[in-house]
């Protein structure tokens, strides 16, 4: 009888504990008091218009369409220079990137040959000569015939023509620049045979450029000779306005591509042959939305603009395209009567 005693009591304090700490738990989880029916925060979006804000109701417009078309630049006048009789080059006095003048000598060939042919040419000029005095002095002597008067002289013409045409031959021993130019191909050295025909250097006009370019069927009928177009080059990264100089009349095959000529106006000799150049060729107009880029907020790789709705600035986010002065097409993201700030609030 004393053993279960305590025991009882010991049981009995753990059941008034667990009874104690259930009550707690009731109360701390509220459910003994009054409970509030669930409801909806009110919440508006965006933020408030300040007064004066500037706004615009987006419309769509007619946007004039201008196709790229890739090309390189070359010069009006570029000439191969070449030599006219077979012999070894001598000196060479211009290279590659020189600035030549008119008739300036750019190189000379190995003349000793042309200049013995040019002795004997002038020693049998000088027989022919004297043999025409002679005939002349016997003829006016009634001592010779009118024909062996006239086959000397006929001799002496001969002799003449072959001395000339042989200094003919020694000016080709000095190869010239025919314009004032830049050389921008040097293809022999000193020592090397020059043959007739092949080419030694090459000459251009730094002041007379144009862009070639292979412009697409579908867009020949837009371009015309004499038609002022724009071409932006690379180098200089500028755009310089151009003329249709020539369309060529013969369509590419692989391409189905007409190659397009186009004056380049402006140009100080800054230009090299070769530099890539885009030629902008308008097509037709189509419809589309632009906003000042004023409008426009960037974050990272994403545009936003600030949307007006219900006296409010809702941010939204829009596509982007190509810029037109001081405004910026929207390729998606808004359409025509919606209303937007023209300087978007500062959010935060």
């Amino acid at each position: 009888m004393k053993t279960i005693v305590p025991t009882l009591k010991k049981y009995l304090k753990l059941i008034l504990a667990l009874v104690g700490l259930a009550a707690v738990v009731v109360w701390a989880g509220g459910f003994l008091g009054d409970k509030n029916k669930p409801g909806v925060l009110a919440h508006q979006p965006g933020v408030a218009i300040p007064e004066g804000a500037a706004t615009l109701v987006v419309a769509v417009e007619s946007a004039p369409v201008r196709v790229e078309v890739v090309g390189t630049t070359a010069s009006e006048e570029k000439i191969n220079l070449s030599a006219r009789i077979p012999a070894y080059v001598s000196e060479i006095f211009a290279s590659a990137g020189d600035r030549v003048a008119k008739g300036q000598v750019l190189l000379t060939l190995d003349d000793r040959d042309i200049r013995q042919q040019l002795a004997g040419a002038e020693a049998q000029l000088n027989q022919a000569q004297t043999e025409y005095d002679r005939a002349k002095q016997l003829f006016e002597r009634e001592a010779t015939t009118q024909q062996a008067l006239t086959a000397a002289e006929s001799m002496l013409a001969g002799a003449r023509a072959q001395v000339e045409q042989v200094k003919v031959m020694l000016t080709y021993a000095q190869v010239t620049s025919p314009i004032d130019g830049i050389v921008t191909e040097r293809r022999i050295e000193a020592g090397d045979l020059a043959n007739p025909g092949m080419p030694l250097l090459a000459v251009y006009d730094p002041a007379r450029m144009r862009l070639e370019a292979p412009v697409p069927v579908r867009l020949i009928d837009r371009l015309a000779l004499g038609q002022a177009v724009e071409v932006a080059l690379e180098r200089p990264a500028r755009v310089f306005p151009g003329t249709v100089s020539e369309i060529v009349s013969e369509v590419d095959a692989a391409t189905r591509t007409q190659l397009v000529r186009v004056h380049l106006d402006g140009v100080a000799g800054d230009v090299l042959p070769g530099t890539f150049g885009r030629l902008w060729v308008a097509a037709e107009a189509r419809e589309a939305i632009f906003v000042p880029a004023s409008a426009v907020v960037h974050i990272g790789q994403l545009s936003f603009v600030q949307a007006v709705r219900d006296g409010r600035a809702v941010r939204r986010l829009v596509k982007t395209g190509p810029a037109r002065g001081d405004s910026v097409e929207i390729l998606s993201g808004l359409r025509a009567g919606d209303a937007i700030l023209v300087t978007p609030i500062q959010e935060g």
